[in-house]
């Protein structure tokens, strides 16, 4: 559905947070530059309280502050500059959304206050090597989900 470009600098802040996190869940959300048709820069992330191990819960009142400072930064051009999504981290299990992650992005994107013509979820660990793994996916308001390409830093696509 769309291509994801993770930059170098955020690459970094994940592998900080998964790494601090160890065994725990961590999240937080995504803000974007549009570069393309169906393409996307994440620009900044948030890193939001430790989850327990099988869950992660959002608390937007963690992320208010950065996203106003974000969208002042970017001179409040939102067709260029928003609110991309959420990611959080399955460091024991495979990195796919599971049935409340689901029913967690369709209510993000169904909220008529939200907005959102979309959202993208990305789900990332570590492998054995240490190296970021991940899937992203696009809820769509009508119930759809589709896969989503991720570039990692200087690594290739998945």
């Amino acid at each position: 559905m769309l291509n994801l470009i993770l930059p170098p600098e955020v690459v970094n802040t994940l592998l900080v947070a998964l790494r601090k996190a160890d065994k725990c869940e961590v999240g937080g959300i995504l803000m974007a530059e549009h570069i393309g048709p169906n393409e996307f820069k994440v620009s900044e992330i948030t890193v939001h309280r430790l989850g327990g191990i099988a869950s992660f819960i959002r608390r937007i009142e963690d992320a208010i502050g950065k996203l106003r400072f974000f969208f002042n930064r970017t001179d409040h051009d939102y067709r260029r500059f928003n609110y991309l999504g959420e990611w959080h981290s399955h460091p024991l299990f495979e990195p796919f959304p599971s049935t409340t992650d689901d029913m967690s992005m369709l209510q993000i994107v169904q909220d008529e206050s939200v907005g959102a013509n979309f959202a993208v979820l990305l789900i990332v660990k570590l492998n054995p090597n240490g190296q970021l793994v991940g899937s992203a996916h696009t809820y769509l308001p009508k119930g759809g989900r589709a896969r989503s390409t991720i570039i990692f830093g200087d690594q290739n696509s998945i």
